[in-house]
């Protein structure tokens, strides 16, 4: 596998400019004191972080929010504009009596309403859970009941469509808020609009203890109820060290992620970090389109960029170079989050960008980025990259019986990180047991599979339970999905073990194909002929097909339990952020 230097054509030297050194000297309570905390030292309160202390100094009218509509308008807010819009947020919550520690959900587009709720319920030390707009009923149900949800911001569309036949099931949902309608249609569905123009722009965060809760973000399980990971307000040191370590920000940058705050990377990479650095932070309403987002690129002069996987593979199946069609020249850092990034991937950003893709590794349970490529670190395509300095990962075999930590080079096991990073969650709400299963003394099991090579890079392998038996081999479904890229035909492509009374199971695999590429037994012939040299007969797919779209969730990971389900005809399950079926 080629190795590539990051020589990119800005020429800003990094925040994090010798990794070894920094890891060996990191301290996070030297670096909590680059946070200002609550004046008067009463804690620790994200949204404070985020806008309150850089609405009083220096930033006060650095645009902090750019949204841009779908019909391209763009609308701004400053770091006061927010400070204020959040403080009649908080206000609003307290004349609805709404408490510390009451949950307090949305379901919108990404619109504006979305992210000053999101910072009002946190200064109110409520605590904040978005949905996506595009769940159905159930699953908005779950989560609503699960959460023990006081109030809900919503549009009158989707409160019409989705949630008004909910009420009756929803006894402690107290209150609707609707943010495009102006008048109150009753005691319990009120106008938003109404009750900020009503509300004061003036808000004194209460005393926040960086261990109270903040953030609650489900994660779709298997089968069943999704579970609730919850987060505190001392996770906002995390996204502000990876905003300045892993995003590089630097005073003046325009950052754009394009996740949804319905899952965790929108939330802590789409809302906090980038606030917490002070830097302005691009909202684009539209879904995927890739010449808008080229030309958004263009147009807004954006210099750090964090996306997916999926959106990444859907822009390489475009025979196009966005660096001599669009002019990116402030253009300096790609991140990638989601799913792991196949080598053709980051070795195409060098191509289509001059620079290649950073990919790094994290979960909903960990709230902020665990492992990673930095600007400063040669870039091994398909490798998460290496630690967070300060956080401490390690590969380690587990049984039900036992737990030790591997030292050899190379050898697959779980991925495990010790506990002492502040974004940890606290808990799988009203699942206490569930939360408990998740460590072994003070490590985290993460339910990846991964190995760490000689110079301290990890590998990730594979999801614990996604990892294929074949006649005595072990397969991680990354390694084939990556060799199965490198073949010109193919877009994209997932695996799955499929049982086999001889061997176990047999690797399938499922392929989309790229545009002008003839789905013909020819074609599944070649590709497997091409895997086995690749991979060798052991481990490459013995069965194909072809499909038009692979079901992947709306933060871009292949359902591959949800493929395996429907070759063995089994219950698919939890599909309620299924992208696409």
């Amino acid at each position: 596998m080629m190795n590539i230097e990051n020589n990119t054509s800005i020429s800003i030297e990094p925040n994090l400019k010798n990794y070894a050194s920094l890891t060996k000297s990191f301290d996070w309570n030297k670096e909590r004191g680059h946070l200002d905390g609550l004046p008067g030292n009463k804690g620790l309160n994200i949204a404070y972080e985020a806008v309150g202390r850089h609405a009083k100094g220096p930033n006060k009218n650095t645009v902090a929010l750019r949204w841009i509509q779908k019909n391209y308008a763009v609308k701004d807010f400053s770091y006061h504009d927010l400070d204020e819009l959040s403080s009649r947020f908080a206000n609003v919550l307290s004349s609805l009596n709404i408490k510390k520690g009451e949950k307090v959900f949305s379901l919108t587009g990404r619109i504006p309403e979305l992210y000053i709720a999101a910072l009002g319920t946190l200064k109110a030390t409520s605590v904040f859970c978005p949905m996506f707009s595009v769940f159905g009923p159930e699953p908005i149900f779950q989560r609503l009941s699960k959460g023990d949800a006081r109030v809900l911001v919503t549009t009158k569309e989707l409160f019409e469509k989705k949630v008004k036949q909910l009420l009756d099931r929803l006894p402690s949902l107290q209150f609707i808020l609707l943010t495009d309608e102006k008048q109150h249609a009753n005691k319990k569905i009120l106008s938003l609009s109404k009750l900020m123009e009503e509300a004061s722009g003036a808000y004194t965060i209460p005393p926040t203890d960086p261990e109270d809760p903040a953030l609650l973000h489900f994660t779709s399980g298997t089968t069943g109820m999704p579970k609730g990971a919850l987060h505190v307000h001392g996770a906002v040191l995390m996204h502000y060290i990876t905003g300045k370590y892993v995003l590089d920000f630097h005073e003046g940058d325009v950052f754009w992620c394009t996740a949804d705050p319905g899952w965790v990377t929108g939330t802590s990479y789409g809302i906090i970090a980038p606030l917490v650095n002070g830097v302005t932070n691009i909202v684009d309403e539209e879904e995927f389109d890739a010449v808008r987002w080229y030309s958004i690129l263009e147009q807004q002069e954006v210099s750090v960029w964090y996306t997916a996987p999926t959106a990444i593979r859907r822009l390489m199946r475009i025979d196009e170079i966005p660096k001599d069609k669009y002019n990116l020249h402030r253009l300096r850092l790609i991140c990638s989050v989601g799913e792991p990034l196949n080598p053709e991937a980051v070795i195409w950003g060098e191509k289509a960008f001059g620079m290649p893709i950073l990919d790094n590794w994290w979960q909903t349970e960990t709230g902020g980025i665990m492992i990673a490529n930095y600007l400063s670190m040669i870039v091994k395509p398909g490798s998460m990259g290496k630690p967070l300095p300060g956080v401490e990962a390690a590969i380690a075999e587990v049984t039900d019986s036992g737990f030790h930590l591997i030292t050899e080079a190379n050898k697959q096991g779980h991925l495990v990180l010790k506990k002492g990073w502040p974004s940890m969650f606290r808990n799988y709400l009203h699942e206490e047991e569930r939360y408990k299963k998740c460590f072994r003394g003070d490590w985290y099991i993460t339910g990846d599979l991964a190995k760490k090579d000689e110079e301290g890079y990890f590998w990730f392998v594979g999801r614990a339970d996604d990892i294929i038996k074949t006649s005595g081999h072990m397969v991680g479904p990354f390694e084939v999905e990556s060799a199965l890229m490198e073949n010109p035909a193919v877009a994209e492509a997932a695996v799955i073990g499929k049982p086999d009374p001889l061997i176990g199971e047999i690797v399938k695999a499922f392929v989309v194909l790229k545009k002008g590429t003839e789905p013909t037994e020819n074609t599944k012939l070649e590709i497997i002929g091409f895997a086995r040299k690749k991979l060798g007969p052991a481990v490459a797919p013995k069965e194909i097909d072809f499909i038009d779209v692979l079901p992947k969730t709306k933060s871009g990971k292949i359902l591959r339990r949800l493929l395996k389900a429907r070759e063995l005809g089994l219950p698919e399950g939890d599909v309620s952020t299924l992208e696409q079926s």
